[in-house]
């Protein structure tokens, strides 16, 4: 399989992959939207949304065949009504239109969809004038919960404006049928599954209950295309999928959940297929993470050949971080806050300088100083401190987070999280089992009582 990547969209195309090919099938890939997050923020409130506008502009601009959302488009299950009526708007102006669908769709719909009350993808409805299709699955955030198992996903599917997939309704085992795509002679096997508890998952694929199923025909002919909403980190044992749980005829993964744009393919050679990790849109959290350049992808697929080319959100909110160890320089205890008061002028400056100058784009940066403060803990009071950047920063009252002081001697390692948790405080000497094996147990015993009973 051949695969190449470039940045942004001034490189042209190559080969046969060019816009005009009747044989390419362009999929616009993004993850993590989070819509509705810190909307009742009086500065932040529009964040989310503007950038998802930006994404159905940039898919709207390169002439996709489809958008593809690997979870999380909502940051609630249940958004708001701003929220909801704000994503329909955009959608209804995006992706309603007169424009040719140039891909055709080979399987049954009616297992695609079987969670809708409409199993057909939204472009063939008559009814409907779509002219550039979105399919998504659910995250952890915006997952189906409540009675009937409905999230704001499922709202969206049955207004027609998106083609929810993935959607499990079996918490024992798991097929998954594929989305069966043709465009000239490029055939495309879109697999997804929605997010599930990762514990869970994790038991369901070392007891082999997920599946996934294959054309019968030609399976080899197909460029297969798997989007997963789960840890891919290991947190602890359990908390997250490993890489090798996937199936290697998948040709590439679009790893939803983790906010860290990673959206280069990487070539996993153990499973002998790419990932590819889009990151989230907004930042959600002051982390490193979410402080890298936030890109949505154009990916192309030709045959079994692909090309992924990442685009640059211009209006995300600038997001700055920087470590600081106050016991590394030669401070007075007084002079700390005039230090990380100039700190954070220079990174105001920088987010002047490094402005997209696009108008949708705020101005006003996320700041992090994340200080190892030590004996001088006392000296810088966050709250206080962010008060001098009022109207000057986003985040003014989390400007400054002081980290606990370290024991002697002890490294960065040795503060980090133990990931293996279980192990470590041997949870299985402790009786430690499972929700599942103890609702058993208990009915198991309801059932002999009721026998004395008798």
């Amino acid at each position: 399989m051949a695969h190449t990547s470039s940045e942004d969209s001034d490189h042209e195309v190559p080969g046969n992959m060019d816009e005009g090919d009747e044989n390419t099938i362009k999929i616009l890939v993004a993850t993590d939207c989070h819509v509705g997050y810190m909307e009742k923020d009086f500065i932040r409130h529009s964040d989310s949304i503007d950038t998802f506008e930006e994404i159905l502009q940039l898919a709207q601009k390169n002439k996709v065949d489809m958008v593809l959302i690997g979870g999380n488009l909502f940051h609630e299950n249940t958004p708001s009504k701003r929220s909801l009526h704000g994503v329909m708007t955009l959608l209804r102006k995006y992706c309603m239109g007169d424009r040719p669908v140039q891909i055709e769709f080979l399987s049954d719909q009616s297992v695609n969809f079987a969670a809708s009350p409409f199993p057909n993808v939204n472009c063939e409805d008559p009814n409907l004038n779509i002219d550039m299709p979105i399919f998504s699955i659910h995250g952890n955030h915006d997952e189906p919960a409540g009675l009937g198992t409905l999230s704001a996903l499922d709202m969206l599917s049955a207004c027609g404006l998106v083609n929810y997939f993935g959607k499990s309704t079996s918490l024992e085992s798991v097929e998954i049928s594929p989305i069966l795509i043709q465009k000239g002679i490029t055939k495309l096997a879109m697999f997804g599954l929605g997010s599930i508890r990762d514990e869970r998952l994790h038991r369901m694929f070392l007891s082999g209950k997920i599946s996934m199923l294959r054309p019968k025909q030609n399976a080899d002919s197909w460029f297969n295309i798997f989007v997963i909403h789960q840890n891919r980190a290991k947190r602890s044992r359990n908390n997250y999928i490993p890489a090798q749980f996937l199936d290697n005829f998948i040709d590439l993964v679009i790893w939803g959940r983790e906010h860290e744009c990673l959206i280069d393919p990487v070539w996993n050679a153990t499973q002998n297929f790419f990932i590819s990790q889009p990151g989230s849109s907004i930042a959600t959290s002051l982390t490193p993470g979410e402080a890298v350049p936030k890109h949505v992808g154009l990916l192309q697929v030709c045959g079994k050949a692909m090309k992924c080319t990442k685009l640059k959100l211009e209006t995300v909110r600038p997001f700055y971080i920087e470590d600081i160890a106050l016991q590394d320089t030669t401070l007075d205890r007084d002079d700390v806050n005039a230090f990380c008061t100039e700190k954070v002028e220079a990174l105001i400056q920088r987010a002047e300088d490094e402005h997209t100058g696009n108008r949708k784009q705020p101005t006003l940066p996320l700041i992090r100083l994340q200080v190892d403060c030590r004996e001088w803990y006392n000296k810088l009071n966050g709250k206080r401190f962010g008060q001098k950047f009022v109207g000057r920063v986003a985040n003014k009252d989390d400007l400054v987070w002081c980290s606990k002081r370290r024991i002697q001697g002890q490294t960065k390692e040795d503060t980090e999280p133990v990931e293996d948790l279980e192990e470590f405080f041997k949870l299985e000497a402790l009786g430690t089992e499972r929700h599942e094996d103890s609702v058993c147990k208990y009915f198991s015993g309801t059932e002999e009582v009721t026998d004395i009973q008798k």
